[in-house]
Order: C-alpha cells, then structure tokens, then sequence
C-alpha cells in the first residue's frame, strides 16, 4: 500500500526547468570578500597598534570603498610609514655597537625579502583588484608593523 506523500509525489509534475545559474560566480564573490577583509582591517589597524595617521584614516573614509581610491590612500600612507621606519631604523643604528648593526642590518635585509615575498603573494595576477588592494594592504601593515618594532627596540 502506496502512502499518501508517495501518491501525490506522482501527481506532480517534474520541472523541465534546469536550476538557473547564479549570477555571481564563486570567483567574483572571493573578491568581494576580500575586498571587505581588506577594507575592514583598514579599520581595526588602529586597533591593532599599527600607528597609522589620521590622514590615512580620512582618506578611506574619503574614498567610500572605491578600490582605485583606496590604494591611493594605501600608497600614501606606505610613504609616510616607510619614512617612519627609516627614522626608527636610523635612530636605533645610532646607538647600536658596530657588532650589533651588522646584525640589524642582516635582519632589515632579510625582513624586507620576507615582507616583498609575502606581499607579492597576495597579488594574484587572476584576483583583480581586490587582489592588488590586499598586496598593497600587507605591503602597508608589514612596514607599519616593522616601524613600530624598531621603534620600540631604541634603548632609552
């Protein structure tokens, strides 16, 4: 005996339809995850201690999410945290033994190969833009980052 959800499955008529695709592919979807990771940890930097300037903070908020935009205000602000590291890194060889620069000089060296290699990483050449806003992001956040290292390690 045939229940009564196995009947009136056989009463109704199968689509012929096929399951339309979705209009976002997955590819286009990673990029806008991306791109909202990026743009979110632009926001939380402070947080994090990065020491990153108001200016950069307006410029984003200028920006309103406009890719291009925000990479102008990437590339900005890298400028003003690479002249931070440099007088960090000028500061502290100042009062370093010469034994003791050589050594810094051999580990500035090796963590500018670390950061361009991991930064180069994120620019995948098949990620868009997001793509590029993330390199340019780690480029950024690892310079900050590596300023405010140095900074701390000046003796008082």
């Amino acid at each position: 005996m045939n229940s009564l959800c196995e009947e009136e499955e056989k009463m109704v008529p199968k689509s012929k339809f096929k399951t339309p695709k979705r209009p976002w592919s997955q590819k286009y979807i990673i990029r806008l995850i991306v791109l909202g990771v990026a743009f979110c940890a632009t926001s939380v930097a402070a947080e994090n201690g990065r020491e990153l300037s108001q200016e950069y903070s307006t410029c984003l908020d200028k920006a309103k999410g406009v890719t291009v935009d925000m990479i102008d205000c990437i590339a900005a602000e890298t400028k003003r945290q690479d002249t931070r590291l440099n007088e960090n890194y000028k500061t502290l060889t100042a009062k370093l033994s010469p034994r003791r620069k050589r050594a810094l000089l051999n580990a500035q060296r090796a963590w500018i190969r670390f950061r361009d290699a991991n930064c180069d990483f994120y620019a995948d050449p098949e990620g868009g833009t997001s793509a590029r806003l993330s390199a340019n992001e780690c480029f950024l956040n690892a310079t900050a980052d590596r300023a405010k290292e140095l900074k701390l390690l000046i003796p008082e």
